[in-house]
C-alpha cells in the first residue's frame, strides 16, 4: 500500500513531463505526423478562404495590445473590435480569452491563416509554438520559413506564422454552423463544458473534428497544446465562454490528461515512469551540488574583492588614459531630435581621471555647503558643473565600467558619467555630469538640494505637464536598458532620489551601472516581493519600483507613510492604490492626488496613469507592463497633453531655483 501511494505521488509529480512526451510527436519540428502542418483541405470540394477566429489566451509572451501588434502583426484596432475593447484599453489579464480575426485559407493542401511575426532574439520555432498555445506547430513554421534555422533566432527576423484553422464547404454550412473557431486546449478542458459555453452540442463538435482530422480525433483524450475545432452559427461570445461549468450531460469527461490515470500500464511505460524518476533524481542531486559550490565560490570572492579592487584601479587608470588620444567633448547643447539619438557606434568614450587635489579643489575642500545629499558633492572643474559622489574604494571594483566607457551605451535619460578619482586611501570619487534641478525626491518631498537652492518663502512644485514628461522620460531609460541593452540590464535601484532633472526638467536616470552596489542603498518601498522574498532579479523589479515612482509623481507622498502614533502601521503606496482603485469612487480618487496641483490636472488622464502604476506594482511579476508597453501608454498621454498648445512645455514650474546665484557662490 505504501508503495502504491509512493508511485502515484511520483507519477502525479511527473505528470506534465509525461504529458509532454505524449505530444512531442505533434510538436516536433522532425514530427512525421501530418497533423502538425493542419487540417487538410481540397480545393476542388471546400472554398479557397473563409473567415473565422481563433482563440488566443493572453499569457507572458502577449499581455498587452502592444506585444500583440507589435510582434504578431496583428492589427490592435481589428482586435479591439472583435473583442469590444475600449479605445483606451491596453494591458491585458492573464489567461483572458481573445478572439482573433482570421483570413483562413486552403494552401498547398491544409487550412492556414497566416501571421507576420517579429522575432526576439534567442528565440525558437518551438517557443514560438509554444507561446501561441497549439495554434500552430514548429513543423508548420519551418515549412513556411525553409532558409531559416528553427533555433536561436536574431532579433526582429520577420516569420511567416500559419495559424491553424478550418472552412466549411457549402454543403457543411446551416444556421446553427457557419464558422469553425480554432480553440487552443488547456488542461482541464472537456468537450462537454466547451460544448456548454460556446452554445454548441458536443456531438457537433466531436463530429467535425472527428472528419477533419479523418477518423484519428479521440474526445476522451483531448490533449493540451492541440487544436480543437468549434461549430458555430456565428461569431463566439466569450463572456459566456469564461463563465461556463462543466455539466453532466452523459458524455465522456474527455478530460485533458487530468490525474485520472489509466489502470491499465504496461510493464514498458511503468518501467519509463522509474527511468524518469531516476533522472530527475540525479539531476537534482547535480544541481543542488553546483549551487553548493558556487555558493562557495561566490564568498571567497566577495572576500577577495578589496584585494583586487588596487589592480582594477590600476587597470581602469590605465584605459581611461590611453582610450584615445582625442577627448570627447560633453561640453555644448543639441537641439530637443538631437538630443534623442544614441550614438550606436561600438567605439570608446574618453572618461577622465582626476587627482584627489583638484577634487578637493572643486568642492572647496568638501564644503558643508556644497553637499547635496549623503555622499554627493557639488563641484567646478574648469567652469564645468559636476556632481562628485564619494565612495568606498574597494566598492569600485563592483562598478560596471565597461558600460560607460562603450558610447553604445550613452543614452540621453542616463546620468553620464565623466570622469573618475582613484586613490588608495579609504576613499575614491566618481564624478558624474550635473543635474541642476536636483532629484525628483527634491521636488515631490524637498530635500537638502532644494533647500539650498531656492527662495525658503516659495512654495514649489513640478506641474501636471512636467510630472508626465518626467515619467515618461524614466520609461524611456528603462525602456534602452531592458530592451535596447544586450543582455538587458537591471538597474535594481529605481527611485526618486535617484531621477535627476537638468535645466529644462529631462529626467535622467542616475546610479547607472552601479547595480552590485546597492546591498547598503535598499529602499524598501520600492521593492518587488519577488526581491524581498526570494532574491529574484528581473527587469520586472525595475518596474515594479518605476510604478511607486508614478503613485508618487500622483499622490505627492513618500513610498512608505508612518502610522499616526497611535497603533497604526506603516501604509505602501503600493497598497493604497488598489484600495482606492477597488473602491472606484472618483471623489476618493481626487483626495490622493497631490494637493499642489489644484486644479491644474486631466483627471482623465490622472485616473489613466493611476492604473499604468497599479499594473506596476502587481504581486505578480507576469502581470506587469513591460517598459516598452509603458513607453507607449506614456507617449500617448504626452501627446494628447501636448494637443492644442502653441509652445512646448520645459521649464515652466511655479518658482524657478536661483541657479545662477547658487554657481556663483560655489567657484
Amino acid at each position: 500500500m505504501t508503495f502504491d501511494l509512493q508511485l502515484c505521488s511520483l507519477v502525479f509529480f511527473l505528470f506534465v513531463t509525461v504529458s509532454a512526451l505524449g505530444l512531442e510527436d505533434l510538436l516536433s519540428c522532425e514530427s512525421k505526423s501530418p497533423a502538425a502542418s493542419g487540417y487538410q483541405c481540397d480545393r476542388n470540394v471546400q472554398p479557397l478562404q473563409c473567415g473565422t477566429f481563433a482563440i488566443l489566451r493572453t499569457n507572458s509572451f502577449y499581455s498587452s495590445l502592444f506585444n500583440l501588434s507589435s510582434y504578431l502583426g496583428i492589427n490592435r484596432y481589428v482586435l479591439g473590435e472583435a473583442n469590444g475593447f475600449s479605445s483606451d484599453t491596453e494591458f491585458l489579464t492573464i489567461d483572458q480569452p481573445l478572439l482573433i480575426p482570421l483570413d483562413c485559407k486552403c494552401v498547398g493542401g491544409f487550412f492556414e491563416a497566416e501571421l507576420t511575426k517579429t522575432t526576439i532574439k534567442g528565440e525558437s520555432f518551438n517557443s514560438i509554438a509554444q507561446s501561441l498555445e497549439g495554434l500552430t506547430t514548429c513543423k508548420a513554421i519551418k515549412e513556411k520559413n525553409p532558409n531559416i534555422s528553427p533555433f536561436g533566432l536574431s532579433e526582429k527576423l520577420l516569420l511567416s506564422i500559419p495559424l491553424r484553422c478550418a472552412c466549411l464547404s457549402p454543403e457543411e454550412i446551416s444556421p446553427k454552423t457557419k464558422l469553425l473557431v480554432s480553440y487552443p486546449v488547456k488542461q482541464g478542458d472537456t468537450i462537454a463544458a466547451l460544448a456548454i459555453g460556446f452554445n454548441t452540442t458536443a456531438e457537433r463538435i466531436i463530429a467535425t473534428n472527428q472528419r477533419l482530422e479523418g477518423g484519428s480525433f479521440r474526445p476522451e483524450s483531448l490533449s493540451p497544446a492541440s487544436t480543437l475545432l468549434i461549430p458555430l452559427g456565428g461569431k463566439p461570445r466569450l463572456s459566456s465562454f469564461t463563465n461556463s461549468q462543466q455539466p453532466d450531460l452523459g458524455y465522456p469527461a474527455a478530460s485533458v490528461a487530468s490525474t485520472k490515470k489509466h489502470k491499465r500500464k504496461s510493464k514498458m511505460r511503468m518501467i519509463g515512469v522509474y527511468i524518469a524518476v531516476a533522472v530527475v533524481a540525479f539531476m537534482s542531486m547535480v544541481a543542488f551540488a553546483a549551487v553548493f559550490l558556487f555558493i562557495q565560490h561566490k564568498r571567497k570572492r566577495d572576500a577577495d574583492l578589496c584585494k583586487e579592487a588596487d589592480l582594477e584601479l590600476q587597470k581602469l587608470s590605465l584605459s581611461v588614459r590611453t582610450t584615445s588620444e582625442k577627448k570627447v567633448s560633453f561640453e555644448g547643447s543639441q537641439n530637443e531630435l538631437d538630443s534623442q539619438i544614441i550614438d550606436a557606434t561600438p567605439h570608446k568614450l574618453l572618461v577622465e581621471t582626476y587627482t584627489i587635489e583638484e577634487i578637493k579643489k572643486a568642492t572647496e575642500d568638501f564644503d558643508s555647503s556644497n553637499l547635496i545629499e549623503d555622499s554627493v558633492f557639488h563641484g567646478r572643474i574648469s567652469g564645468k558643473d559636476l556632481a562628485i559622489k564619494k565612495m568606498e574604494t574597494c566598492n569600485i571594483s563592483k562598478i560596471d565600467f565597461g558600460l560607460f566607457n562603450d558610447a553604445i551605451h550613452h543614452h540621453p535619460n542616463i546620468i553620464r558619467h565623466l570622469g573618475t578619482c582613484l586613490s588608495e586611501s579609504p576613499d575614491s570619487f566618481l564624478v558624474f555630469e550635473y543635474a541642476v534641478n536636483g532629484s525628483l525626491k527634491d521636488w515631490l518631498h524637498g530635500g537638502r538640494a532644494m533647500k539650498n537652492r531656492f527662495i525658503a518663502s516659495c512654495y514649489c512644485f513640478l506641474t501636471w505637464n512636467q510630472r508626465l514628461r518626467i515619467c515618461l522620460d524614466v520609461a524611456t531609460a528603462l525602456q534602452f536598458m531592458h530592451h535596447i541593452m544586450d543582455p538587458a540590464y537591471v538597474h535594481r535601484n529605481i527611485k526618486s532620489r535617484n531621477i535627476f532633472l537638468d535645466e529644462d526638467f529631462k529626467a535622467k536616470v542616475g546610479n547607472f551601472g552601479m547595480a552590485r552596489c546597492v546591498e547598503d542603498d535598499i529602499a524598501k518601498g520600492y521593492l518587488a516581493p519577488e526581491y524581498l522574498e526570494r532574491g529574484i532579479l528581473t527587469p520586472s523589479i525595475d518596474i515594479f519600483a518605476f510604478g511607486v515612482i508614478l503613485l508618487e509623481v500622483l499622490s505627492g507622498q513618500t513610498p512608505i507613510s508612518s502610522g499616526n502614533g497611535k497603533g497604526e502601521d506603516e501604509t505602501r503606496l503600493s497598497d493604497k492604490i488598489k484600495v482606492i482603485l477597488e473602491s472606484d469612487n472618483a471623489d476618493e480618487l481626487r483626495e490622493w492626488i497631490d494637493s499642489a496641483l489644484g486644479e491644474n490636472y486631466s483627471f482623465d488622464a490622472a485616473v489613466t496613469l493611476a492604473n499604468l502604476a497599479r499594473a506596476c506594482v502587481e504581486d505578480e511579476p507576469s502581470l506587469r507592463p513591460n517598459a516598452g508597453e509603458i513607453v507607449e501608454k506614456l507617449s500617448r498621454l504626452v501627446e494628447e497633453l501636448l494637443e492644442g498648445e502653441e509652445q512646448l512645455i520645459t521649464s515652466e514650474s511655479s518658482c524657478k531655483p536661483l541657479f545662477k546665484a547658487a554657481t556663483t557662490s560655489t567657484m
